[in-house]
C-alpha cells in the first residue's frame, strides 16, 4: 500500500516498509560520498594500459585494412581472370559453333544440290517410263495386225519372234525403271529428312551464335546487366559437350552418307538408262531388220508365185488350144468313119458270090478299125488334156489365192507395221537424255 509523505495524509502500516527504507538510505549515503583517490602509480599504469589498448586496436585495424586491400585486389584479380577465362571460353565456343555451322552449311548446300539432281533424274525416269508406253503399244499392235495374216503365211516367223522378244524387253525395262524410280523417290525422301535435320541444327546454332555473341560482347559497363536468382541452375534438358558434338557430327555424317548414296544412285540411273536405251535400240533394229528380211522374202515368194501364175496361165491358154485341136481332130474323124461304115454297109448288099471278102472289103474293115482306134486315142488324149486343163485352172486359182495371201502379208508388214514403227522415238545409248525426256545434269554437286 502506498505511503504518502504529505503532511495532510495519514501514514498507514509503516512497519512493513522499514527494512527497504534503511537500505535505500544506505545506498544514497554511499553515492553522496566523495570518489576515492588513486595513487600516481595507478594513474601512470592506467594511462599505459590505455596506450597499449589503443596501439593494439590500431594494429588490428591496420592489419584488417591491409588484409582487406589484399583481399579486394585478389578478388578483383580473380574476378578479372575468371571473366577473361569466360571470354576465352565464349570465344572458343563461338569458333567451335561457327566451325560446325560451316560444316552444316556445306553439307546442306551439297545435299540440296544432290537432291535437285535426283529430282531431275526422277523426271528423266518418269519421262522414260512414259516414253515406253508408245513403243509397247506399237509392238502389241504389230502382233495383233500380224494375226490377221491368212493361210500358210500365218507362221511364227523371225519377225514375230523378234516382236515378242521386243515386247518382253520393253516390259522388263518398264519394271526395272519402275523399281529404280521407287529407289530414287525413297532416296529423295531420305535426303529431305537429312536436310530437315541440318536446317534445324543450323537454326539452333544460329540462335546459339547470336546469344553467345551477345554474351561475349557484355562487359561490366554494359547496360541492362543484372543479377538473377538461380542463374547457375542446370537446365533439365541441357546436354554435355560430348552429346552436343555427337549430335552435330551425326547430322553431318548422315548428310554425307545420303549424299554418297545419292551419287551412287545417280551413277546407277545413268547406267540403267544407257543400258536399257541400248537394249531397246538394238532390239528395235533387230525387229526392223527382221521386217525388212521378211518383206523381201515375202516379195520374192510373191514374185515367184506371180511368175509361175503367168506361166500357168500361158499353159492354160496353150492347153485350151490343144483341147480345141483334139476336139476338132475327133470331129474330123467322123466323116471318114461314116464313109467307111457306109461303104461296108453298102457292100453287104452284093449278091451271091459277089459278097466276097476281097481286098477292098478287108481294107475297109481295117480302115474302120483304124478310125475307131484313132478316135479312141484322140478321146483319151482329149480327156487327159481336159484333166490337165482342169488341174491348170485349179493351180491358177491356188496361185492367185497365194499371191493375194502374200499381198495381204506385205500390206500388213509394210504398210501397217513398218509405217507405224517409224513413229518410235530414236534411242541412242550414248545419250539417254534424248529418249528419257530431259538432259543429264552436267555438273555434279
Amino acid at each position: 500500500m502506498p505511503i504518502f509523505w504529505d503532511s495532510g495524509c495519514v501514514e498507514e502500516d509503516h512497519s512493513a516498509f522499514l527494512p527497504q527504507l534503511g537500505l535505500w538510505e544506505a545506498a544514497m549515503a554511499r553515492l553522496l560520498q566523495p570518489p576515492p583517490k588513486f595513487l600516481p602509480a595507478e594513474w601512470h599504469m592506467a594511462n599505459e594500459n590505455q596506450y597499449h589498448r589503443a596501439e593494439a586496436e590500431r594494429s588490428r585495424s591496420e592489419r584488417l585494412v591491409a588484409e582487406s586491400q589484399r583481399l579486394v585486389e585478389e578478388i578483383g584479380k580473380t574476378t578479372r581472370k575468371s571473366q577473361s577465362d569466360v571470354n576465352k571460353k565464349l570465344e572458343q565456343r563461338l569458333e567451335e559453333v561457327r566451325f560446325w555451322k560451316k560444316e552444316l552449311d556445306d553439307k546442306l548446300e551439297e545435299l540440296v544440290c544432290t537432291t535437285e539432281d535426283l529430282l531431275t533424274y526422277r523426271t528423266r525416269l518418269e519421262n522414260a517410263l512414259e516414253s515406253l508406253k508408245e513403243p509397247l503399244h506399237i509392238t502389241q499392235m504389230c502382233l495383233e495386225y500380224r494375226e490377221k495374216r491368212v493361210g500358210i503365211d500365218l507362221v511364227h516367223d523371225k519377225v514375230e519372234q523378234e516382236l515378242v522378244k521386243e515386247a518382253e524387253i520393253i516390259r522388263g525395262v518398264t519394271a526395272l525403271l519402275t523399281r529404280t524410280l521407287e529407289e530414287v523417290s525413297e532416296q529423295i525422301r531420305l535426303n529431305r529428312s537429312a536436310k530437315y535435320n541440318l536446317e534445324k541444327d543450323l537454326k539452333d546454332k544460329f540462335v546459339a551464335l547470336t546469344i553467345d555473341d551477345v554474351c561475349f560482347s557484355l562487359n561490366n559497363n554494359s547496360p541492362n546487366i543484372r543479377c538473377s536468382e538461380n542463374a547457375v541452375r542446370v537446365e533439365p534438358h541441357s546436354v554435355s559437350p560430348e552429346d552436343w558434338l555427337e549430335f552435330s557430327n551425326a547430322n553431318v555424317e548422315k548428310a554425307a552418307k545420303q549424299r554418297s548414296s545419292s551419287l551412287a544412285l545417280k551413277a546407277l540411273v545413268d547406267r540403267i538408262l544407257s543400258q536399257t536405251a541400248g537394249d531397246l535400240r538394238r532390239q528395235c533394229d533387230a525387229v526392223d531388220a527382221a521386217f525388212r528380211d521378211g518383206l523381201q522374202e515375202t516379195k520374192d515368194a510373191r514374185d515367184k508365185l506371180a511368175a509361175h501364175l503367168a506361166k500357168v496361165m500361158e499353159e492354160i491358154a496353150s492347153q485350151e488350144k490343144n483341147v480345141t485341136v483334139l476336139e476338132k481332130a475327133i470331129a474330123d474323124q467322123e466323116g471318114p468313119a461314116k464313109v467307111a461304115h457306109t461303104r461296108l454297109e453298102t457292100r453287104t448288099h452284093r449278091p451271091n458270090v459277089e459278097l466276097c471278102r476281097d481286098a477292098a472289103q478287108c481294107r475297109l474293115v481295117r480302115e474302120v478299125q483304124e478310125i475307131a482306134h484313132s478316135v479312141a486315142r484322140l478321146k483319151e488324149t482329149l480327156a487327159r488334156a481336159q484333166a490337165e486343163l482342169k488341174g491348170l485352172n485349179c493351180r491358177q486359182l491356188a496361185l492367185q489365192e497365194e499371191v493375194q495371201v502374200k499381198e495381204n502379208t506385205i500390206y500388213i508388214d509394210e504398210v501397217l507395221c513398218t509405217h507405224m514403227r517409224k513413229s518410235i522415238p530414236p534411242r541412242d545409248g550414248g545419250d539417254q537424255g534424248e529418249w528419257a525426256g530431259g538432259p543429264r545434269p552436267d555438273a555434279v554437286c
